[in-house]
């Protein structure tokens, strides 16, 4: 969604609030800390550097609404934005991944998502060169005599290259057949091109020793580039060729270090980190050891990230002195408390996220425009079953979903897609056979289809 004028905190919740049901404090909290950051760009160069980040820790249960929050928030922002998961990180020595890679994997989904905006920025243009290699594909290849005597023939194959055409019959054949194309009446013709293989040739990986690892990333950046540019010979129909053309015209014309620039800066400036699981790498008051004694270690590598510096990437320096932090956790086992102090400080904002009650589930099952049952109500209508869901049967749902969170883990609004998967399974493994009809949830359905499995707690526990 792009727009001139930044969100107000309440437009933020407003629109969070198509998607997340409840959580209103958590909401607010990631409002301001967004418009905070529309904030500090208003305000002087001198001071704006000294503004930090307002980070957030999230506090709940799994499936209560921390990560599609953070997911949402990201959208609305239109900023890079990364999700990761604490515990799948060691700290340094250790084998496994090394936190510095989330600026690195965030570097590259943000180079990706300004060379998209690059590329359409310049769509106008790459249709007209595109449309001049089509008609360069279809008309007959030409063929001059050079001053040698020898005969040349022009393809213009390559991104932007438009052969010449010197005699009048061939530019008004290149004319009719211009507007036949305009008018899409060639659409089924087939062509041949030679198309720029993407990738642009084999990348190439080099080992280096912990700590130089940007030196091995600028070696095998080096050796591919000086791998010969990979194109292949593609017949296809002019409905597709256009498509694949435009592209690699696009492609051509975005400026690579303008796109690297860009990126860099967006993501200095509205880059959005959100770290899952933190409480999985928080020490408890007994102070762990054995498998567990990296966790420490691994809040002191995400230290200086949090705290502001900066990781050598491929694409350049990368500073993560203004990027958003939104960390989460259930903490069942740990608390913030039992992050190290200098991290916990770097995180001035936290927010309790309630438990789902029944009423939640009930809402989440309906308001979302992504809902449940709009969800299962259009998947099946594919197969030309209309489902009808009665109010008695959302409720229905709802309770079941409520009762088997009550006896075993509480996941939250997670639940609600076991239990719907449960209840139309044999539905939705039968619909192709079934025809055209109509069926109706209720609450005599649910019971019918999952009252066996709430009356034996134990059953519902590995089913549910």
């Amino acid at each position: 969604m792009s727009r001139e004028e930044p969100f107000t905190p309440r437009e933020i919740v407003s629109e969070l609030d198509r998607y997340v049901i409840g959580q209103r404090d958590a909401k607010r909290a990631v409002a301001v800390a967004l418009r905070n950051r529309w904030r500090r760009q208003q305000v002087s160069e001198e001071l704006r550097d000294e503004i930090a980040p307002k980070n957030i820790i999230m506090i709940g249960a799994t499936g209560v609404g921390k990560t599609e929050i953070a997911r949402r928030l990201a959208k609305l922002a239109e900023a890079p934005f990364i999700k990761v998961e604490a515990s799948k990180f060691t700290e340094v020595g250790y084998v496994g991944r090394d936190v510095e890679s989330i600026i690195r994997d965030l570097t590259e989904l943000s180079i990706q998502l300004v060379q998209e905006e690059e590329q359409r920025s310049v769509r106008a243009k790459a249709e007209e060169r595109a449309e001049e290699r089509l008609l360069d594909a279809l008309l007959p290849t030409p063929i001059t005599t050079s001053a040698s005597g020898a005969d040349v023939i022009h393809l213009g194959a390559e991104p932007g290259g438009v052969r010449s055409h010197d005699s009048d019959s061939s530019s008004d054949t290149r004319e009719k057949l211009r507007r036949l194309l305009r008018l899409g009446e060639l659409e089924e013709r087939e062509v041949e091109l030679e198309l720029a293989e993407e990738s642009g040739g084999p990348s190439m990986s080099i080992m280096t020793p912990q700590g130089v690892e940007e030196m091995g990333v600028q070696l095998g950046d080096l050796f591919s580039g000086m791998m010969p540019k990979q194109t292949r010979n593609r017949r296809m129909k002019i409905a597709e060729a256009r498509d694949a053309l435009i592209e690699e015209e696009a492609r051509a014309l975005v400026d690579a270090d303008k796109v690297k620039e860009l990126a860099i800066r967006r993501i200095e400036q509205t880059g959005i980190v959100f770290i899952d699981e933190i409480d999985k790498v928080a020490v408890g008051s007994g102070g762990r050891q054995g498998p567990d004694i990296s966790r420490e270690g691994v809040q002191r590598d995400l230290l200086p990230i949090v705290e502001g510096s900066t990781v050598q990437t491929k694409h350049g320096p990368v500073s993560t002195d203004h990027i958003l932090f939104v960390a989460a956790g259930a903490f069942h086992l740990s608390k913030p408390s039992d992050l190290i102090p200098e991290l916990q400080g770097r995180f001035p904002i936290r927010v309790e996220l309630a438990s789902l009650g029944r009423d939640d589930l009930v809402r989440i099952l309906t308001e979302p425009a992504n809902s449940l049952v709009r969800q299962y109500t259009a998947l099946l209508a594919t197969e030309e079953i209309e489902l009808i869901f009665e109010d008695s049967g959302i409720q229905a749902i709802a309770d079941v979903a409520a009762t088997v969170n009550e006896r075993s883990a509480d996941i939250g609004a997670r639940r609600l897609h076991t239990v719907m998967e449960r209840l139309l399974e044999a539905l939705s493994f039968d619909a192709p056979d079934l025809g055209k009809q109509s069926v109706v949830v209720d609450d005599a359905m649910v019971k019918e289809r999952l009252g066996d499995l709430l009356d034996d707690q134990d059953l519902s526990q590995f089913i549910l």
